[in-house]
């Protein structure tokens, strides 16, 4: 069983997510973003235990806060993750950090 924090997204030419920044959770710390790929990210979220939340940085506090836990769904285009559709725009996959400005 692993828990995960995404941090981050990079997306196409289309606005499409087609990768996330995975950072694994320890006991006592947090791990460096990783980049995983759609497939990869639903391949870890699909393994029985495993689970993942968005990881939102807070300006105010200069720190990282938990937000929406992330799960894969099965839609009309097959599979993706999503985060609780909540329209609150802080803590969706689709408003975390581009990343595609930062690292390819």
């Amino acid at each position: 069983m692993a828990r995960y924090r995404i941090s981050g997204v990079w997306k196409d030419e289309n606005d499409t997510i087609v990768a996330y920044a995975f950072h694994t959770v320890m006991d006592d710390s947090i791990g460096l973003a990783v980049k995983k790929t759609k497939a990869q990210a639903i391949a870890l979220l699909e393994i029985n235990g495993n689970s993942a939340m968005t990881w939102v940085w807070n300006y105010l506090r200069g720190g990282w806060d938990t937000g929406e836990t992330v799960t894969v769904v099965n839609g009309s285009n097959g599979k993706y993750l999503r985060s609780n559709p909540d329209k609150k725009v802080t803590d969706n996959l689709a408003h975390l950090i581009d990343f595609d400005w930062i690292a390819r």
